[in-house]
């Protein structure tokens, strides 16, 4: 049996709801990755609650990668999420450069905010953070909104053009990652994510159908089958078709949900997984 390639996700840990690590975790595990994580923070439950507790934990990153290089501990893949201090955005920017010259593959899912607003609780100041995350990834899949404070770009009311989403995937880009994904964005009046692909130079858009409702953690669960599929060898604009019609599976059949600020438990529809 062929090795499946390790994966470290350095992202907050939320006590109480399905989002970062917790969303990712169970798909990567369940898809026979081996899964490992360095917390950015410890948060009691999703912002959007109004009330939430923050413990940071930039000092245990300083720790512990020292111990990591000298044990010789390495990863094939590094997922990033969110940062919450300066200090942490160089340290771990840091690590995954260094990584990346070891054949490491880096993913970085800028998380910021959604539906035209940043989420409770992130500032402008991290979003200045998070540039400087995406420019050492292999790969940045950022939504609409986050793209747009990325490269402070206006962000549209009404849908995009393909010419302009074009320009939006090279303002990306242009910061200095190398593949791009712009989910949750609107094309030519259709429901789209828009993409880059630098080992062929293709740009290409995929269509899907909207649910309505805001879920947190989706993105996460797209993060995680992305990449999954991604680490299989599969091409991006595949492995993105298949995120994208099994997160739309996932929000479908929990569409009724009362609390969506928790998140999806995951672990419920791991069957749906593909």
């Amino acid at each position: 049996m062929t090795e499946k390639k390790q994966i470290l996700l350095i992202n907050d840990v939320a006590g109480h709801s399905k989002v970062g690590m917790g969303a990712m975790i169970p798909v990567l595990s369940y898809m026979g990755y081996p899964t490992f994580n360095l917390p950015t923070a410890l948060v009691s439950n999703t912002f959007d609650y109004g009330k939430f507790n923050i413990l940071d934990t930039t000092e245990f990153i300083k720790g512990t990668l020292p111990v990591w290089e000298e044990l010789g501990f390495g990863f094939d893949a590094i997922c990033t999420g969110c940062m919450f201090s300066d200090e942490q955005t160089r340290l771990v920017s840091d690590y995954c450069r260094e990584q990346a010259t070891k054949g490491t593959t880096i993913f970085v899912d800028p998380i910021l905010g959604d539906g035209g607003r940043l989420y409770n609780g992130m500032t402008m100041a991290q979003v200045g953070l998070m540039r400087k995350m995406v420019a050492v990834a292999d790969l940045t899949f950022p939504n609409y909104t986050e793209a747009a404070y990325l490269t402070d770009s206006d962000i549209k009311a009404e849908s995009l053009t393909w010419e302009e989403a074009v320009a939006l995937l090279d303002k990306v880009r242009a910061i200095g990652c190398k593949s791009v994904l712009i989910t949750s964005c609107e094309i030519n009046g259709e429901h789209s994510v828009a993409g880059y692909n630098h080992f062929d130079n293709e740009y290409f858009h995929l269509e899907y159908e909207c649910i309505p409702g805001l879920f947190h953690g989706t993105g996460d669960l797209f993060s995680a089958i992305i990449i999954a599929h991604l680490l299989n060898g599969e091409p991006l604009k595949q492995s993105t078709r298949i995120a994208m019609d099994t997160v739309y599976r996932l929000i479908w059949l929990n569409k009724d949900l009362t609390d969506k600020n928790r998140g999806i438990l995951i672990e419920q529809y791991l069957d749906e997984l593909k």
